[in-house]
């Protein structure tokens, strides 16, 4: 199996469908969850909306990427946006989340094994398998928090 599909096979894993690392996945924690639940604040700590929207802006802007633009995305803005007000603007934020994980997924499959070692953008950001496989781990880092918040939430009773 050429190594792009292997890794995209992986990012399915944690974003979509799969069960293998974290016995769990974003769209298993993330799809059946009310918006009142994803925008809880626990102290000092991100929502859980906080965290989705912050992984679906990194494979938003590296998925800019792969389609042959900039990159336009910047660590200062990967935790700001629109407050959530309502079930409606929830669902609107993980449909777009899947949307573009899907399509992040099947150009990958589609992507030939020598652009993983292509410059990513820019020399300072190494090669499209390391931004691709920080992707990944990234993602899985912050799973685990939302299984965490998750779990606070329904012990909390809300």
């Amino acid at each position: 199996m050429p190594r792009a599909q292997i890794i995209a096979s992986r990012f399915r894993e944690v974003i979509l469908q799969g069960t293998w690392i974290a016995n769990t996945n974003f769209y298993d924690q993330l799809h059946t969850l009310e918006w009142e639940k994803a925008v809880k604040k626990n102290g000092s700590l991100n929502s859980i909306a906080d965290l989705a929207q912050h992984i679906h802006y990194y494979i938003a802007g590296i998925l800019a990427v792969m389609k042959g633009g900039p990159l336009s995305i910047r660590d200062q803005y990967s935790f700001s946006f629109p407050a959530i007000t309502s079930q409606a603007q929830w669902e609107g934020v993980l449909h777009t989340f899947w949307k573009d994980a899907n399509e992040f997924a099947t150009l990958l499959e589609e992507m030939p094994d020598e652009q993983l070692e292509e410059v990513f953008s820019e020399p300072k950001y190494g090669t499209y398998l390391r931004n691709l496989e920080g992707m990944i781990e990234h993602s899985y880092y912050h799973l685990g928090q939302v299984v965490l918040l998750k779990k606070m939430i329904e012990r909390e009773g809300g």
